[in-house]
């Protein structure tokens, strides 16, 4: 046999392949009709914050026209930051003027976020909230693109 045509295996294809865990669910939150960012106690509780001591520095990307994300960052500051005030059974921040400003209409429909964690600066974790719309996305109505199908091409 020549020496080209042996294939050789290596200790790590012979490891069992294991089934990845599902993923957790990430923490979620909603945007009240009056415009609060509302954080129920369960999410609260998962992300380990103290809303009564914890205030927040609030931003979004810089350059674009509507919100998609939103940044919390934590912040021992009283000047320039945003607290979280009891509304219900969880706690909420009031963004209204916010929010409308960057193009949510949380008053004709129900949006909800999903929080992850990420390093703000070293030793700050800062909190991304991915805003989604629960309303279905709009059909295009827009000119189609691209070739004809034959179909089209024969009868035309």
């Amino acid at each position: 046999m020549k020496a080209n045509t042996i294939k050789f295996f290596s200790p790590e294809e012979n490891v069992p392949v294991t089934k990845k865990a599902k993923a957790q669910s990430k923490p979620t939150g909603y945007i009240s009709g009056t415009g609060k960012l509302v954080l129920p106690p369960k999410t609260l509780e998962e992300l380990d914050i103290d809303p009564l001591a914890t205030r927040f520095r609030i931003g979004t990307q810089e350059g674009k026209r509507t919100l998609k994300y939103l940044y919390l960052i934590p912040s021992a500051d009283a000047e320039g930051t945003f607290a979280m005030t009891k509304s219900g059974r969880g706690f909420s921040i009031p963004l209204d003027v916010i929010l409308k400003k960057g193009g949510v209409d949380f008053e004709k429909t129900k949006y909800t976020f999903e929080i992850t964690l990420f390093n703000y600066q070293e030793g700050v974790v800062g909190y991304e909230l991915a805003i989604a719309s629960s309303e279905p996305k709009p059909e295009y109505t827009g000119k189609p693109r691209g070739r004809k199908p034959k179909k089209d091409l024969i009868e035309g």
